[in-house]
């Protein structure tokens, strides 16, 4: 069992019937997880994926039809903001939002409502969440992984799956892997998702995943000089970016002498965390 989710989270998606949540709903219901209804104004009564899986008009519905505690989004960035604010309104615990290119104005929004509410939200614009044997609940490829006890959090949704993949080739495995996504405005980030694998029993090593951009890492940093006991290993993207040149997501741009791989790593090292120059370095400093 990981954190967050594991084999009894009850999941329904919002946008199932479009291609790509028809496509990764598919791919979730066959690595075990408990996809237990699908949303999509207008649709409410088909059912989709050889009829596994019903649709229904609104995630309220949803949820009193089939008890999901856990709301998948993969709805376009125009939908997405009213989409997490029904999920919200609806009674689940988690929403795992994919989507990406919503405006920051809108994220500032949802986050606030969310708090207010209680909700836990990853995302946007993130890979999603795996709990290697138990659920897989986005995009993060099943097969990469196997169960153990390493703990994995990302702002890199390809990277995670580079890192997961090489443990798993010297028979290292994850507790859970969590892809906070990497825009300015999301849900969890990296102190709330380490002070969990920290108080996780199962849970002995942590790899942590970042990139260009922000503060968050040099914030990690403070986090675990202070209050972490487990070990840390990290990997930082984009060394040889150059400043004002967007990386990939919408917060990996290093600005007014801010952001820099260079600073993070200085902050990460400081407190402690061992630094991997390249991704395939982590399950060797993870086993010494």
């Amino acid at each position: 069992m990981g954190i967050l989710a594991d084999k009894n989270t009850r999941v329904v998606v919002q946008g199932i019937t479009g291609r790509e949540g028809m496509f990764h709903s598919e791919r979730m219901l066959e690595y075990g997880t408990q996809v237990v209804g699908g949303v999509r104004p207008g649709k409410g009564g088909e059912w989709v994926l050889d009829g596994k899986v019903p649709v229904f008009d609104s995630v309220r519905v949803a949820v009193e039809a089939t008890g999901a505690d856990c709301s998948m989004i993969i709805v376009p960035e125009a939908a997405a903001p009213d989409a997490m604010l029904e999920a919200a309104d609806s009674g689940v615990r988690l929403i795992i939002c994919l989507t990406e290119g919503i405006p920051i104005q809108d994220m500032m929004r949802v986050r606030t409502y969310l708090d207010f509410k209680g909700v836990q939200l990853i995302g946007p614009n993130c890979p999603g969440l795996l709990t290697p044997g138990e659920t897989k609940i986005g995009f993060i490829p099943g097969d990469n992984a196997i169960p153990g006890n390493i703990g994995v959090v990302s702002r890199s949704g390809t990277l995670t799956y580079e890192v997961l993949y090489a443990l798993k080739q010297v028979g290292l495995g994850a507790t859970t892997c969590v892809g906070i996504g990497g825009d300015p405005v999301k849900g969890l980030n990296y102190i709330d998702v380490l002070q969990m694998f920290e108080d996780d029993p199962l849970t002995d090593k942590i790899v942590m995943i970042g990139e260009i951009g922000g503060s968050d890492e040099e914030k990690a940093a403070d986090f675990i000089s202070q209050s972490m006991t487990k070990p840390v290993v990290s990997f930082i993207a984009g060394q040889s970016a150059p400043p004002g040149k967007r990386m990939g997501h919408a917060g990996a741009i290093v600005e007014g002498g801010e952001g820099s791989a260079a600073d993070k790593i200085a902050a990460l090292k400081k407190a402690g965390v061992q630094i991997a120059d390249h991704p395939e370095q982590i399950p060797d400093m993870l086993r010494k």
